[in-house]
């Protein structure tokens, strides 16, 4: 089966009226649980534009309390479980600050947590390349808040 190319299928879209392309969105929102999530923040963001950034650090906090860090390999596991789902929810948001201040935070319970305590290569190349992550969105950024980031970033690294 050949999926249809984004423009053919914005075509079919806008021959759909506003009732069939409700149903269409319900639809798409039960299929998995990333299209709710979007949803959700594409509806409830315009209104507080920090709420979609205050779940995902509250989401990222209770998994850092979880987490087990007393041993080298499961420090490991579980700071790359909590990337992956790090990396999920930043993928939602189009807005590079909260893109910046989501991987901050995360660097910052990484270092809070003790996970860089242990002697391990690859909690600090995980590390590492979170924080060059953050440097380069930073360079995207406006210069005053480039300023702004700056500085978290040298108390990190």
């Amino acid at each position: 089966m050949q999926i249809p190319s984004l423009a053919e299928i914005k075509k079919e879209l806008s021959h759909l009226n506003e009732q069939e392309l409700k149903d269409l969105i319900v639809d798409l929102s039960k299929f998995s649980r990333d299209n709710k999530a979007y949803l959700f923040f594409k509806l409830y963001g315009r209104d507080s534009p920090g709420l979609y950034l205050q779940m995902v650090q509250e989401e990222l906090e209770t998994e850092f309390d979880l987490a087990r860090a007393d041993h080298s390999y499961y420090a490991k596991k579980s700071i790359q479980k909590i990337r992956r789902k790090m990396n999920k929810l930043l993928k939602l948001s189009k807005h590079k600050p909260d893109q910046v201040e989501g991987l901050l935070f995360f660097c910052e319970q990484m270092k809070e947590h003790g996970f860089l305590e242990h002697d391990n290569r690859v909690i600090d190349n995980l590390y590492q390349v979170q924080l060059n992550k953050v440097q380069k969105l930073i360079s995207t950024l406006h210069e005053d808040l480039q300023f702004d980031y700056e500085g978290r970033v040298e108390e990190l690294a």
